[in-house]
């Protein structure tokens, strides 16, 4: 793997996938809209995704072994990016999610619970609404996916992660919960809270390398090892300083709160050769970092 494409890729966990390739001699290009600058050693390429003439027109003249796509959220994305790498690339990697399953009662859910292709794909929905995307999140992705797997002119892989903790906490989801506990203020949950799995901002970046580099396709589930509810992330919080948990009930629950299960079985990946940490390892130095921050 000698050149790579980053669709999205300069903040959080792309960031550092950037910065290991370059670091490890791989030619990088970053394409984005240009509201930050790439790393040093990293060519950027300034374009919006949306606008296919443009994309095409920025990439011309250009291929890449492997294309990372951070940033494809619906069926219109995906569509645009089949069309303008097609010739380009051999090998299309796509960052999904685990909302995918979000239809699904429980987990822990394997690829194979969903069957993206089975669905209907409409992009003339309002995908464009910032509002209707937000809504429609894990059907936006469920239809990228759909897109890019049928009859692919490349490689497809979906690697449908769980939710990422660590790094700077871009999400602020974990100083939600700490400044509360440190300022006593209840924390809305749900009345019976269902676990969900976790990977930190380092694990997901090692696992986007990895899968870039091998050789299946399809959808792959990325978590580490272990399973978490709201109770059992505040109470890490607490072991880290942040101070004591105090529960409500309500209707807008805090974002780790969960009445289905987001389990992910990431039995795929361990087989295909990739070794997962356990969240003990790394959860407790995620923790102190958010409590430190609150």
């Amino acid at each position: 793997m000698d050149s790579v494409c980053v669709i999205g890729g300069s903040r959080y966990f792309g960031r550092r996938v950037v910065e290991r390739l370059r670091d490890e001699g791989v030619g990088v290009t970053v394409v984005n809209r240009g509201s930050g600058p790439a790393p040093e050693g990293v060519r950027q390429v300034i374009a919006d995704r949306d606008d296919e003439d443009g994309l095409r027109a920025a990439l011309a003249g250009r291929s890449f072994d492997v294309v990372l796509d951070q940033v494809c959220y619906t069926p219109r994305q995906a569509a645009a990016a089949r069309r303008v790498f097609a010739g380009r690339t051999g090998r299309y990697v796509m960052t999904s999610t685990a909302e995918v399953y979000d239809l699904l009662d429980d987990g822990p859910c394997a690829e194979d619970a969903v069957d993206v292709g089975a669905r209907p794909v409409r992009p003339e929905l309002p995908w464009h609404d910032p509002g209707y995307l937000e809504a429609h999140y894990g059907e936006g992705k469920r239809q990228a996916e759909a897109v890019l797997a049928a009859r692919p002119p490349f490689e497809v892989v979906a690697v449908r992660t769980a939710h990422v903790l660590g790094g700077a906490d871009f999400t602020g989801r974990l100083g939600h919960y700490a400044r509360r506990m440190r300022d006593g203020v209840p924390i809305v949950v749900h009345g019976r809270p269902r676990p969900a799995t976790f990977i930190s901002d380092v694990e997901i970046a090692a696992f986007l390398l990895w899968a870039m580099r091998a050789s299946f396709t399809g959808p792959v589930n990325a978590c580490s090892d272990g399973e978490l509810d709201v109770f059992g992330l505040c109470e890490a919080l607490a072991a880290a300083g942040a101070g004591r948990a105090v529960y409500t009930t309500g209707d807008e629950v805090s974002p780790f709160s969960f009445e289905r299960s987001y389990g992910l079985d990431n039995g795929r990946a361990s087989r295909l050769g990739f070794g997962f940490s356990h969240l003990r390892e790394w959860l407790p130095g995620v923790a102190e970092e958010a409590a430190a921050c609150a």
